[in-house]
């Protein structure tokens, strides 16, 4: 019989049947040895995996996880400006852990790592307790239609798992051109156990310096459209 709390009937995604570009694929074929991560392993030995890379990162290395990476454009750039930081991304779209692995190659980024695989499972099953001092959740898909709210990811269980994933003093990073989503997040944040506003209660923090500005960020800014970034901390 399956475990009731391992049961996820509503994902917060739809995988999307697009095809690889050639040079997509060629980067995945010739690069998931390297830098791939499989859920099937199961629990991540973070010092074991980046004993490999150009940086010889170690234990003291600080660990950032980023969920949803989509292209992978933000988390290449963010893995070059910060080289003795050791990156895991989490993209469950095979085309854009394509991208990714062709963006590192191109960019000789090697502290990334990534799983291709479903967010939940992989925390669940390969990410250690207080092992993580960042997760980074950037530009979420909004769900905008309020029937579809439901499926939304930053939902009351899903960040209290994020949390215990958390060392002390650990920062939850979330980010969101949606403002109805932003509300909710702010909402769903406050309420947590264990997480504490960096700003202040209920305020949206700037846009830190080390996440970089999208293309689709910027057009929306230039549009007047908003975005808005919740930086907690686990007590």
């Amino acid at each position: 019989m399956s475990d009731p709390q391992r049961q996820r009937p509503i994902r917060s995604y739809v995988l999307r049947a697009g095809r690889m570009t050639p040079a997509q694929q060629r980067a995945f074929d010739q690069n998931w040895r390297r830098w791939g991560l499989e859920h099937s392993a199961g629990l991540l030995d973070c010092d074991a995996v980046f004993s490999g890379s150009s940086a010889a990162l170690g234990s003291d290395a600080p660990a950032v996880l980023e969920i949803g990476f989509g292209m992978g454009h933000s988390l290449v750039a963010m893995a070059a400006a910060a080289p003795r930081t050791r990156f895991i991304g989490v993209e469950v779209h095979r085309p854009g852990v394509g991208k990714l692995l062709h963006g590192m190659e191109e960019r000789g980024v090697d502290n990334i790592r990534v799983y291709c695989h479903d967010a939940v499972e992989v925390l669940t099953d390969c990410i250690a307790d207080a092992s993580l001092d960042t997760i980074q959740v950037f530009f979420p898909d909004p769900w905008h239609k309020k029937r579809h709210h439901k499926r939304r990811l930053i939902q009351p269980p899903f960040v209290d798992l994020l949390t215990r994933k958390l060392k002390s003093g650990g920062v939850l990073h979330l980010a969101t051109d949606w403002e109805n989503y932003a509300e909710q997040m702010m909402a769903v944040l406050e309420e947590a156990q264990g997480l504490v506003n960096a700003c202040s209660p209920g305020q949206f923090a700037p846009r830190p310096e080390h996440r970089p500005l999208t293309k689709f960020e910027a057009r929306g800014e230039r549009l007047g459209h908003g975005v808005w970034d919740l930086i907690f901390r686990r007590t």
